[in-house]
C-alpha cells in the first residue's frame, strides 16, 4: 500500500515540478523512476530497489502478468485519447511541409534508424525496425512545454505543434504493426502462418476499432447514455474493446483503441469535447504512475547493457544525421528558411507514447525469448530522456542562434470577438499585424474566421491558453469584451505571457465616469467603454483613416473624439507601417509627425477638421 500510494503521490509532484519548470513531465517522472528503481539498489542497505513493480518474493506490487496486464489497459486508454486528437481536416490544412514531415520523414526515420540500430548494435532487423518505429513519435506533451517559452514566427510554432500531435496515433500505429509482425512470426516471420496471422490482427483490430466507434457514438447521438455516466461508460467500452479484439485476434487489441479513438474524434458528436477532457484528465493520471513503474522497473544490468561507445553512436546518428535528413527532405521546396529547417531538426524530442510502448513491447518479446529484445526498454527511454534534455536546455539558445528567435512579439491577442472586434483584427491584419480572436462565443468565432481571421473558441479561465505554442509571438493584450470582469481578469491572467509589449482593456462605466482614476491598461479612450464602441460600429462600422500633422494636430482630434460619441480613436499608424495602440491616458502619445495617421472607428471627422484624409480609407 505504501509503495503504491507514493508512486501516485511521486507522480503528481513530478508533474507540479514539471509545470513550475515549464518542463516536458516526461523528464522528471522517468528521473524519479529510476532513482526509486534500479538506482536505489545502489544505496539501500540490502540492495533491493524502494519500489518494485513486479512481485518477487516478499516485495512488489504486482504478481505474475499483473504489471503488464496495467501498463497494457494504460497505454490503451492513451493511445485513443491519442486517436480522438487525430482529426480529417486538420491533414488536410496544415500544409505540405507538415504533411511531408508525419509521411516521408516517418519514413525517412522508420528505415534509417533501423539501419543504424542494425549495423551499430547487431540487432535483429525485426527488433531494429521496431526499434525505429517507437522513436518516431515526439508527441505534443513533449514539444509544448519546451517551446512555451520560446516565441518564435507562428508558421514555424505550428510546423512542430502539428507534427506532434499528427505523428503521435501515426507511429503508435506504426510500432503496433511491427510488433504484431515480429509477435506473430515466432522466430519465423515470413512464413505464410506469420502472414495470415498479422492479416487477422489487421482485420480485426481494425473491425473492432471502426464498429465499437460507431456504436458508441449512436449511443450518444440518441441519448442513451445519461450525461453523468458518459464519461465512464466510453472508458469502459475502450476497454471492451482493447480486450474483445485481443482475444479474436492475440495482440489485436492496441491497433483496435487507436483506429476506435481516430474514427470517433472524425465524428460530430455533441460532447466530445468533454470525453476529450475526461480521457486527458485521465491520461495524466496514469501516465504519473505508468513512467514511473515502467522506469522503476528497468534493473541495473539493463543500464549496464546501454553504457558503451555504441549507444553514444546511435543517439548522435538520430539526432544529427536522421532527423535533419527527414525535416530537410520535408521541407524541399516549402517555403521554410534555412535556419527554420535548422530549428525543426533540432527540436524532435521523443515523447511519452514512445517509451510506454516500448517498456510495454520490449517486456513481452523478451518473455518470448525473442533475441535482442532486452535492448528495446533500455535503448529507447535513453533517446527519450536525451533529446528531451537535449531540448530542454537548448532549445532557446539553439533559436537565437540560427535567428529564429523573436527579439520583439509583435502579434496580438484580442479578447472577445463581438463586431468590433472584428472590425478592430481586420484592421490589424490587413496592416500585416498577426491577429488572433478567442470567444467562448461559437457564432462570434465562426464570423470572425469568414472574414479571414485566425479565431478559435476558448474560455479565459482555463489553462489551455498558455498551452499553445501557436500564441508564441504575441506580444500585446487586448481585452475590448463586453464583460468589464471578465477583461480584469485576462488582463491579470494573461499580462505576463501575452502583454510584454502592452496589455489594454476597456474602461467600464464607474471608470469612464471618474477619469481622475482611470487605469493604466485603459483602451482607446477614458471616455469609450464597450457599449459606446458597439453603437459607434452599428452606426458607422468602419475604420478610417487621417493625416496627421504634428502632436498638437493628434491631440485636437483627440479632444473631438471625446465630444462626439459617433469617434472612437484606435490607433496611431506611424509613417514606417508600425501601429501603436491609443492608451486611455491618449495624451502620453507624444513623439507624433508629420506622414503619421490615426486611425479610428465610427463616422468621419467634419472636413473643417480633417486635413489630407485618406480617401481610401477602410
Amino acid at each position: 500500500m505504501l509503495e503504491l500510494a507514493g508512486i501516485i503521490i511521486l507522480g503528481i509532484i513530478a508533474q507540479w515540478v514539471a509545470w513550475r519548470l515549464k518542463l516536458p513531465a516526461i523528464l522528471p517522472l522517468i528521473l524519479i523512476g529510476l532513482l526509486v528503481g534500479p538506482l536505489s539498489t545502489l544505496y539501500t542497505e540490502d540492495g533491493t530497489k524502494l519500489i518494485e513493480p513486479i512481485w518477487n518474493g516478499e516485495k512488489g506490487l504486482f504478481p505474475g502478468e499483473g504489471l503488464y496486464y496495467f501498463v497494457s489497459l494504460a497505454i490503451s486508454i492513451i493511445l485513443f485519447e491519442g486517436g480522438l486528437t487525430l482529426k480529417r481536416s486538420e491533414i488536410k490544412n496544415v500544409g505540405p511541409v507538415i504533411t511531408k514531415l508525419i509521411t516521408l520523414g516517418s519514413i525517412v526515420t522508420f528505415f534509417a534508424a533501423g539501419i543504424a540500430a542494425h549495423f551499430i548494435f547487431g540487432l535483429s532487423w525485426q527488433i531494429s525496425f521496431l526499434f525505429s518505429a517507437l522513436i518516431i513519435v515526439t508527441g505534443p506533451t513533449v514539444i509544448t512545454p519546451i517551446l512555451r517559452n520560446i516565441p518564435l514566427k507562428k508558421d514555424l510554432s505550428a510546423v512542430l505543434k502539428w507534427e506532434g500531435i499528427l505523428i503521435d496515433p501515426i507511429g503508435a500505429l506504426a510500432a503496433v504493426l511491427v510488433f504484431e509482425f515480429i509477435s506473430v512470426g515466432e522466430g519465423q516471420a515470413y512464413t505464410k502462418t506469420a502472414l495470415i496471422e498479422f492479416g487477422k490482427i489487421l482485420l480485426f483490430g481494425f473491425t473492432f476499432g471502426f464498429t465499437f466507434a460507431h456504436a458508441l457514438a449512436y449511443a450518444i447521438k440518441k441519448n442513451f447514455i445519461p450525461h453523468y455516466l458518459l464519461n465512464v461508460v466510453s472508458l469502459s467500452v475502450v476497454l471492451l474493446v482493447f480486450v474483445e479484439s485481443d482475444i479474436f485476434a492475440h495482440e489485436s487489441g492496441l491497433l483496435a483503441v487507436v483506429v476506435m479513438g481516430m474514427v470517433l474524434g472524425n465524428m460530430d458528436l455533441p460532447n466530445i469535447k468533454e470525453l476529450l477532457y475526461f480521457k486527458e484528465s485521465l491520461s495524466v493520471l496514469l501516465i504519473s504512475i505508468l513512467f514511473i513503474l515502467l522506469a522503476a522497473n528497468i534493473n541495473i544490468s539493463d543500464l549496464e547493457l546501454i553504457l558503451n561507445w555504441k549507444t553514444a553512436a546511435l543517439f548522435a546518428a538520430i539526432v544529427f544525421l536522421i532527423r535533419p535528413l527527414g525535416v530537410f527532405l520535408s521541407a524541399a521546396g516549402s517555403n521554410l528558411k534555412l535556419n527554420e529547417k535548422l530549428f525543426v531538426s533540432w527540436v524532435g524530442p521523443r515523447g511519452i507514447v514512445a517509451a510506454g510502448i516500448a517498456s510495454l513491447f520490449g517486456s513481452k518479446l523478451l518473455s518470448k525469448g525473442e533475441p535482442g529484445a532486452e535492448y528495446i526498454t533500455p535503448l529507447v527511454f535513453v533517446i527519450v530522456l536525451g533529446t528531451v534534455l537535449l531540448n530542454a536546455t537548448t532549445a532557446r539558445l539553439f533559436a537565437k542562434l540560427v535567428g529564429v528567435f523573436l527579439k520583439k512579439s509583435e502579434g496580438i491577442l484580442i479578447v472577445g470577438a463581438s463586431k468590433v472586434s472584428r472590425l478592430i483584427g481586420e484592421y490589424l491584419h490587413k496592416n500585416n499585424r498577426h491577429v488572433v480572436l478567442i470567444d467562448n462565443n461559437q457564432t462570434n468565432i465562426n464570423k470572425a474566421k469568414r472574414n479571414g481571421l485566425e479565431a478559435f473558441s476558448a474560455n479565459i479561465f482555463s489553462d489551455a491558453l498558455t498551452n499553445n505554442i501557436e500564441l508564441n509571438d504575441i506580444g500585446y493584450l487586448m481585452a475590448l469584451t463586453g464583460n468589464s470582469d471578465i477583461n480584469k481578469y485576462a488582463i491579470t491572467k494573461f499580462e505576463k505571457q501575452f502583454g510584454e509589449n502592452g496589455s489594454f482593456r476597456l474602461v467600464d462605466a464607474d471608470e469612464m465616469n471618474d477619469p481622475e482614476n482611470n487605469p493604466k491598461v485603459g483602451l482607446f479612450s477614458h471616455t469609450d467603454d464597450f457599449i459606446k464602441l458597439s453603437e459607434a460600429a452599428r452606426k458607422n462600422p468602419v475604420i478610417h483613416e487621417i493625416d496627421l500633422n504634428d502632436t498638437g494636430h493628434y491631440q485636437r482630434l483627440i479632444e473631438i473624439t471625446k465630444a462626439d460619441e459617433e469617434i472612437v480613436p484606435l490607433f496611431v499608424k506611424k509613417s514606417d507601417g508600425e501601429i501603436q495602440i491609443i492608451p486611455a491616458f491618449s495624451k502620453e502619445l507624444t513623439d507624433i509627425q508629420e506622414g503619421d495617421q490615426l486611425a479610428y472607428l465610427g463616422k468621419k471627422f467634419p472636413m473643417e477638421d480633417s486635413l489630407d484624409e485618406d480617401d481610401n480609407s477602410e
